[in-house]
């Protein structure tokens, strides 16, 4: 079992390298068997000291979930939920990515998944490609701008 300060210590270098929010502290500590109270104290440290920021924690999580992981909205919206960030940081930092960097995202994963998806008829494959899309978190407005868009530059061809 850890002490207090092995913790403090331990959580610190582990901020430094990388974004942590305070679940993730919290649950570390808690598989230490720190006492709460202990708990409690580390975490407004590291919060004081800025090691610990959930708002610049879920804005370099998000950024990186859209640009490197191509998730939609509503799947980085429930890994955040998941973390327990607040729902007010949530909206914020998921209102700051606009819908043209989704469907920058989202245009070629669906001009990808379209050359490899067999289907008897453009109907069938589309759906397929609705279901793709929104098991990758993204939601239906910028999936339906993104397959109309899509089928028009085919028929430009």
């Amino acid at each position: 079992m850890k002490t207090e300060n092995d913790a403090y210590l331990t959580l610190a270098a582990l901020c430094a390298q990388g974004e942590h929010c305070q679940y993730e502290m919290l649950e570390k500590m808690r598989r230490w068997e720190l006492p709460e109270e202990a708990q409690a104290r580390v975490i407004q440290r590291l919060i004081k000291e800025r090691y610990v920021d959930d708002e610049r924690y879920a804005r370099a999580f998000v950024k990186d979930k859209v640009r490197y992981n191509k998730w939609g909205r509503r799947k980085v919206e429930q890994a955040l939920w998941a973390k327990h960030i607040d729902e007010d940081i949530r909206q914020r930092v998921l209102d700051e990515v606009d819908d043209e960097e989704y469907i920058a995202v989202l245009r070629p994963l669906l001009q990808q998944k379209r050359k490899s998806t067999k289907a008897n008829s453009d109907y069938e494959l589309n759906g397929k490609l609705i279901k793709f899309a929104m098991s990758r978190g993204f939601t239906m407005d910028i999936i339906r701008q993104c397959i109309n868009v899509t089928d028009e530059d085919e028929y430009l061809d």
